[in-house]
């Protein structure tokens, strides 16, 4: 692969006290393999499952192009029925994914088939998302706007994931007013020669199996591969350090409407400039 990536711990279970002393606290990731064994999703979500309780659903579908002037993060590229998804998923490799939708809210009955776990983390109750992708779909590496502490469950399948964290981010050409590296970069075989700065960059890598939970610490970088179809569901809490709260505060209340505004107002020339300033902002902690 070339990145500098050490693998994430792996345990079966987890106390509370033990979950935030030593992965909470010391803002570590980790992988929890029994953690929602108890919960009716960890033998029934599978996506035969989910064809059946929500395949006349419309859903918002993504494919792997790049943001442009008139696409924007986090825009759908299309919609289609779920059912129709889902069979596209097992037919053959895809790029279309779903992201970040609120399928449980469309489907409520799918409420009763998890809880959150008791674990020293207070959730927002009203934000879990479902993330479905086709076999060798990739999500680019991204962070999220709150800088939460995520709580990863994946379902079907086999899911790669590899992780930075925030102390890492002069080394991954982030592209100014914005969540995302710079699109250019393949991070599951990345042109070291290119982007030299990522040889400086430590992170960390894992596989997702079916029913494992993935602890992601707050503002930590991540990018996924789904090395099979299958899906996953996040549920997030507020940052405990008072600058994370105050950055995503920032974030959600100024940076994106700036961007959005400056991208009406330039189109193109805006989205050119922001990646050609990730690249010279990098490139400069390494006096290239």
């Amino acid at each position: 692969m070339g990145l500098h990536v050490e693998q994430i711990p792996r345990i079966s279970t987890i106390t509370k006290e033990k979950f935030l002393r030593q992965y909470v606290s010391l803002q570590k990731p980790v992988v929890i393999q029994h953690l929602i064994k108890d919960w009716p999703a960890y033998q029934k979500w599978n996506l035969d499952y989910i064809n059946t309780v929500a395949g006349d659903k419309k859903v918002p579908v993504y494919d792997n192009q790049p943001i442009t002037s008139e696409r924007k993060f986090n825009e759908p590229h299309g919609y289609m029925n779920m059912s129709d998804y889902i069979s596209l998923l097992k037919k053959a490799p895809t790029n279309y994914r779903i992201f970040l939708y609120n399928l449980l809210k469309e489907v409520p009955k799918l409420q009763n088939d998890f809880s959150y776990p008791d674990i020293g983390l207070r959730f927002m109750k009203k934000m879990p998302f479902l993330f479905f992708g086709g076999s060798g779909s990739k999500v680019f590496m991204h962070y999220d706007i709150d800088l939460s502490n995520i709580l990863h469950f994946h379902f079907h399948g086999i899911k790669q994931c590899i992780l930075f964290p925030p102390s890492e981010t002069k080394y991954l050409y982030k592209v100014p007013h914005a969540l995302i590296s710079h699109q250019g970069i393949d991070y599951t075989n990345p042109d070291l020669e290119q982007w030299p700065a990522l040889k400086k960059a430590k992170g960390y890598i894992t596989t997702l199996n079916h029913g494992e939970t993935l602890y992601m610490p707050e503002g930590f970088w991540h990018q996924m591969t789904y090395l099979s179809p299958g899906f996953s569901m996040s549920i997030r809490s507020v940052p405990k350090s008072a600058s994370n709260f105050m950055q995503a505060t920032y974030n959600v209340f100024f940076m994106r409407y700036f961007d959005n505004i400056m991208r009406s107002i330039r189109g193109q020339k805006w989205i050119d400039y922001k990646n050609a300033e990730a690249i010279r902002k990098t490139h400069k902690h390494l006096n290239l």
